[in-house]
């Protein structure tokens, strides 16, 4: 059964459709390096308890962060299933686990297994009302009494991210019979 393809919605935060989740990755690490994307993932969840308004200079770079994020998460959702075709290319062992980010070591020897417990554990629409709730009560000038887990999606979202800037950087290959095919999305 072929499986219905996904519009990732790239055109709101890269001015263009993306229809490819590796391209969607690599456009959303042009946009923004990895840094910029776990920092402001960590304050808009700080800003979520604080009668403070997150960005209040400048609110749509949060809108267009979560545009970003939410592309990024239904590219994810798309890569879950790609880790039995594809394979992130081999590199040596972490030197660190400062290296390995928040990744387990299997985690970083296999990039594809955060996609696949990420969405094992919750689903595409359950990280969409995340980043949708969390922008909501990051913007608010009120602190909002609420009962979602926020750290559960944001712990997997860190991971995912940590995860796709691996693939990136080593790039993946692609199994056909015997030979690999390298492709490296970054270029």
């Amino acid at each position: 059964m072929k499986r219905k393809k996904i519009n990732f919605e790239t055109h709101f935060w890269a001015a263009y459709e993306i229809g490819n989740p590796f391209e969607v990755i690599d456009a959303l690490f042009d946009y923004a390096d990895l840094e910029y994307y776990k920092e402001g993932l960590a304050e808009a969840v700080m800003y979520c308890h604080k009668k403070e308004v997150y960005k209040k200079g400048c609110p749509g770079e949060v809108f267009l962060c979560y545009a970003a994020l939410r592309s990024f998460l239904k590219a994810c959702s798309e890569l879950q299933h790609k880790g039995k075709r594809w394979q992130v290319k081999q590199a040596p062992d972490a030197k660190s686990g400062l290296h390995q980010a928040s990744l387990t070591a299997e985690e970083y020897a296999n990039p594809f297994r955060v996609f696949q417990g990420a969405f094992a554990e919750k689903s595409l629409e359950d990280f969409e009302f995340f980043l949708c709730e969390m922008t909501r009560l990051s913007l608010s000038p009120h602190t909002i009494a609420f009962d979602t887990d926020l750290m559960t999606p944001y712990i997997h979202l860190v991971k995912m991210l940590d995860a796709s800037q691996l693939m990136r950087e080593r790039g993946v290959e692609k199994g056909k019979g015997k030979a690999l095919l390298f492709t490296n999305f970054s270029d």
